[in-house]
């Protein structure tokens, strides 16, 4: 009978629900481990493409626009390997605080330049 009570007052399908939200919370959150190689991964590309836009500077006519390009990509990519440390929104929240607000104004209009 209580059975019955539960799924008319609806009772059932919530707990459904958040079962289903948790597993889907759990399944989307990485583990320390994981954060790390992340981390480690991102950040080796990044520093890579850094110095490659560095050493490809100097090739005639299209070294300048190499360089861009794999620069950007690299400080683009060592910029969203702490993401994986500390999380998304935990990153943009500090960037816009109060004591790094200019500096993160700077870097992007610099970057937009």
């Amino acid at each position: 009978m209580d059975k019955l009570k539960s799924v008319v007052s609806g009772e059932e399908a919530r707990r459904d629900d958040r079962t289903i939200l948790e597993t889907v919370n759990g399944a989307s959150t990485l583990g320390w481990g994981a954060r790390v190689k992340g981390f480690v991964a991102c950040f080796v590309v990044g520093a890579a493409c850094t110095i490659l836009g560095v050493c490809v500077l100097f090739l005639p006519r299209i070294g300048l626009t190499l360089f861009i390009v794999f620069y950007t990509f690299g400080n683009i990519c060592a910029l969203c390997s702490t993401m994986f440390l500390m999380g998304p929104l935990k990153q943009l929240k500090r960037m816009c605080d109060k004591t790094r607000a200019l500096a993160t104004t700077i870097m992007i209009v610099s970057a937009q330049t």
